[in-house]
């Protein structure tokens, strides 16, 4: 093999990904088979004045860690495999597989056995993290229905969960197969970069001349940054907040079987049993964090939108171009831009020639492992096909532009193998088109006391290398970079017992805060160089450039945070209901885009379309099953975990080693308000996320 010598045997071997439509189905059936299976050997062997975490509690665990390295597995290839047999069989597996399961926690005769384990719990001894599986497990059941009364109400609620399973698949389908587009003339891309213009599928017949431009995120931001043509960048900007048109109906269904489903539970509503085990608690104090958040900012949004509508008036006359005296949220991206550029000298094509994808990429994981004490080895074909279990390297991945990598510990922290980690960095057609970290297998402890290791994936939609030009990434770009690799190292720190508290399995609203607190190494002017190399000559980005990026630090953020906090405002619009009355009856495109005015940036209504004009509400699975606020949540988390342990020196590799082990480590095993505590040594505070803000306190 040709790994470093360290490095060259993980004792763990890849995945398999070379399944057909027909494996697939078949393997998430056969899951669900042995979990009956067990189930009824456990209520055939055990009674219930006999039974005990070792009978009942830890069978179910080791089936559960052995479960989920299968199922991930089948379940990833409805986001991103090149096959549309293979997206369309591992969509029917989840669909089957989220059946089972609710099947599963409807089955009283388990319950009885794990509700006594429940009563006794105090007389066994337990570790703190099998105490919390057991509770967790407990809650589970009455969460999925079983205290319902047996009959009407349990078969409803049966019924339930089943129709928003396949409704959420459905929803999710329709976003991968997305296929939207528009057809430009090259007069009509002027602005655009040149690379990106050349690399466009070129139209025939009907579109002869034309240049297809998708609808998928590096698409629009392309043409809305750059377009100098105001018609085009709103032609582009509505055609992508109303396509996935069939996700409409779909969404309101969802919205009101979970607010049913939850009332049926005894909750106020669906926000109110998603935060039961969640560090805000409950929608109120939701509601007061963003409102007090849309205050506090909103001053500030008001300068920053007269700020760039005066620039739109100086650009129209100095162009020569008619001025309505509006500001459109079609205009926003490309007025940032050319307030970077005009005002902070930023210039982001010469910016991004120092960042090419997986150059990038590789200074990134090599400045995690620095800090947090990991080491990164990119493993070539030779070495995929050594870990194979097949022998063909080509087995052990989804697509030809999958990287693999495996991951081990650096001799500080003892050496050992942590996982593998997989980049996936390219559109494709029928693949998730945003950004996003996949855990492709958990870790956990083994039977045998022995460690299955994590594997982790990166998702991501960055422009492919073109005609011997790699990929270079935007600015934008290069900080979604950081965020969506910022998630992976939970993934490989963590070391629980259960796969179900590994890693990122962490309440969702601390989930992103690891991957946000990482997002301020981006304006470190040292870290910025460090991960810098020319696509041509391999040198690092010149001092003025780096300059003119952190001068940008603050701009236009508080338009960006009211944006974040309208769009948690909306969630909790649709999933914290008064009455359940009021969701049935609720004009839900309409809630969406009233929510956004609070940004004082005009949109179509304000030239005569109706308030339900576009339905940004289902291009995106964000808002399907309640909680957007946890990004502004977990953002003040993050921002002040860096203020006490990384400000004055970001890549402290010593407060990197405690960061690991007081947060990441634990993943979900234990209490996040805890963990946070106990790193910062003191109650989280708002003062390091409004400073970063650029406001004054």
């Amino acid at each position: 093999m040709s790994l470093p010598h360290n490095y060259q045997s993980p004792p763990q071997q890849l995945a398999l990904f070379n399944d057909t439509p027909q494996s697939i189905l078949q393997i998430a059936k056969e899951a669900c088979e042995r979990r009956s299976a067990l189930y009824d050997e456990l209520v055939a062997e055990v009674s219930v004045d006999r039974a005990s975490f070792d009978n009942v509690i830890r069978p179910i665990a080791a089936a559960e860690n052995e479960r989920q390295i299968i199922v991930r597995r089948v379940c990833l290839y409805k986001d991103v495999s090149g096959d549309k047999s293979l997206r369309d069989a591992s969509s029917e597996a989840s669909q089957i597989l989220a059946n089972s399961e609710n099947e599963a926690y409807l089955r009283q005769d388990i319950f009885n056995l794990i509700d006594a384990v429940y009563k006794h719990r105090n007389n066994e001894w337990l570790d703190p993290e099998s105490i919390r599986f057991l509770e967790d497990e407990h809650r589970e059941y009455s969460r999925n229905g079983l205290g319902l009364e047996p009959g009407h109400s349990q078969v409803r609620f049966k019924q339930i969960q089943s129709r928003i399973v396949q409704t959420e698949a459905e929803f999710r389908k329709n976003l991968n197969e997305e296929k939207s587009c528009v057809w430009l003339t090259p007069a009509e891309l002027v602005g655009v970069p040149q690379d990106f213009v050349d690399a466009l599928e070129k139209g025939a017949g009907k579109n002869e001349g034309k240049l297809r431009v998708s609808l998928a995120d590096t698409d629009v931001f392309a043409v809305c940054g750059f377009a100098e043509n105001a018609d085009i960048r709103r032609q582009v900007f509505i055609a992508n907040e109303t396509k996935c048109g069939s996700n409409v109906p779909l969404f309101k269904e969802l919205i009101v079987l979970r607010d049913e489903a939850a009332r049926m539970l005894g909750y106020s509503n669906h926000a109110s049993f998603q935060m039961q085990n969640s560090m805000a608690k409950s929608p109120e104090a939701v509601e007061t964090f963003l409102n007090g958040l849309i205050s506090s900012l909103q001053a500030r949004g008001r300068q920053e939108v007269a700020r760039l509508s005066k620039l739109k008036e100086t650009d129209a006359q100095a162009r020569g171009i008619s001025y309505d005296g509006n500001y459109y949220l079609w205009d926003h991206i490309y007025y940032t831009q050319l307030l970077l550029k005009k005002e902070y000298a930023f210039d982001g094509d010469r910016f991004s020639e120092y960042f090419p994808t997986e150059t990038t990429v590789d200074r990134m994981l090599g400045m995690f492992g620095k800090l947090l004490g990991f080491v990164f080895v990119k493993l070539e074909a030779e070495d995929r096909a050594a870990l194979s279990p097949t022998g063909e390297a080509k087995d052990i991945i989804w697509h030809g532009d999958v990287l693999v990598f495996s991951v081990w510990n650096d001799s500080s922290e003892g050496g050992g193998f942590a996982g593998y980690l997989y980049l996936d960095l390219h559109p494709r057609q029928g693949k998730y088109a945003h950004a996003a970290k996949v855990t492709v297998q958990r870790g956990f402890l083994k039977d045998d006391s022995t460690r299955s290791y994590p594997a982790s994936a990166l998702v991501c939609n960055f422009t492919k290398p073109i005609a011997g030009k790699p990929s270079l990434l935007k600015h934008h770009e290069l900080i979604r970079l950081f965020h969506e690799l910022g998630h992976c190292p939970h993934d490989l720190a963590s070391t629980c017992t259960y796969s179900r508290f590994h890693g990122t399995a962490t309440v969702s609203d601390f989930v992103e805060a690891p991957s946000q607190m990482l997002e301020n190494w981006f304006w470190d002017p040292k870290v910025v160089r460090s991960v810098s190399s020319h696509y041509e000559t391999g040198g690092e980005i010149t001092g003025d450039l780096v300059k003119s990026l952190i001068s940008t630090k603050y701009t236009n953020k508080a338009v960006y945070n009211l944006r974040q906090a309208c769009y948690g405002l909306f969630d909790m619009a649709v999933h914290a209901p008064k009455r359940h009355e009021d969701v049935e009856s609720m004009r839900v495109s309409e809630v969406y885009n009233q929510l956004l005015r609070k940004l004082g940036i005009k949109g179509p209504e304000s030239q005569g379309k109706k308030d339900d004009w576009g339905n940004g509400h289902v291009i995106t699975i964000h808002y399907v099953t309640g909680g957007y606020y946890k990004y502004q949540w977990s953002k003040r988390l993050g921002d002040d975990m860096f203020s006490v342990g990384f400000e004055s020196e970001p890549m402290n590799g010593k407060e990197g080693r405690r960061y690991r082990h007081t947060v990441l480590e634990k993943g979900g095993s234990e209490d996040a308000n805890l963990l946070v505590t106990q790193f910062l040594g003191r109650e989280p505070n708002l003062e390091a996320f409004i400073a970063r803000l650029g406001i004054d306190q």
